[in-house]
């Protein structure tokens, strides 16, 4: 099979976090990139790092939980690009830290949404661009998470979606074979954002403690990501892990 460039990109949750350092990655390397989120200013302020790439960076307000907003995402990239090579399925939300029996359905409904409904309809919309495209076929890497291998206290839908993206990411590999798609997962522990910052503070273990944990640059995970989107189809990362080193996570923890 031909060697085909990666050249077009889209990253969803874009807007911060594991998604912009992702975003930023690619567009330092020469990919175009559409940005997808629900906030259009995080969005702009993304496009805005990159600095020189800015204008291979395509914004997308969308919510990836409503099919409609999901079609219209890869519509206007193959406006603008003409193709989808690779999808990062990185956008994801969690539930509040409550006792499980205390969680509305409402709140595990909204995580399932769009930590697994999102990712499927992502990789439904890059599956039919990618089988009828030409040259054929793409790259999918989805945002699993430590998340998807060992539970965090009080995480039940977050944990329960991320198990899940695992089966996803082995049906994708398997179903996409026939058609040059590429399936991988990226499973991410510590990386400092937003939202993790609160780890160095001191966050609830399994022993019933609290305790900090150490951080990872953000931006290592946006290199793993393109590190595994330079790869020719005829070569995929089916699953790699990317943590702090001390975190506790292997062992008794």
């Amino acid at each position: 099979m031909a060697k085909h460039r990666v050249s077009v990109a889209v990253v969803t949750g874009a807007g911060s976090g594991i998604g912009r350092a992702a975003a930023l990655a690619l567009l330092g390397d020469g990919y175009r990139v559409a940005l997808a989120g629900r906030r259009r200013e995080a969005l702009a302020e993304t496009a805005r790092l990159s600095g020189r790439a800015r204008s291979r960076a395509l914004v997308v307000p969308a919510d990836v939980s409503d099919p409609a907003a999901v079609e219209g995402l890869f519509a206007r990239t193959l406006d603008a690009f003409d193709r989808v090579d690779l999808l990062f399925n990185n956008a994801g939300v969690g539930a509040p830290a409550v006792p499980f029996e205390e969680l509305s359905r409402e709140q595990w409904q909204r995580v399932v949404d769009v930590n697994l409904t999102g990712a499927f309809l992502c990789a439904r919309e890059a599956f039919r661009v990618m089988k009828r495209q030409r040259p054929r076929g793409g790259r999918i890497i989805n945002n699993g998470s430590i998340s998807a291998h060992a539970p965090r206290p009080r995480s039940a839908p977050y944990t329960a979606t991320k198990h899940a993206i695992t089966g996803l990411t082995k049906s994708l590999a398997l179903d996409g074979r026939a058609f040059d798609i590429a399936c991988g997962q990226i499973d991410v522990g510590n990386a400092r954002t937003e939202l993790a910052a609160k780890m160095a503070r001191g966050v609830p273990q399994a022993d019933g403690s609290t305790r900090a944990e150490p951080l990872i640059d953000v931006a290592h995970v946006g290199r793993a990501v393109l590190q595994m989107a330079r790869l020719p189809l005829d070569a995929n990362v089916l699953f790699v892990t990317l943590m702090a080193t001390k975190m506790p996570f292997v062992g008794r923890g």
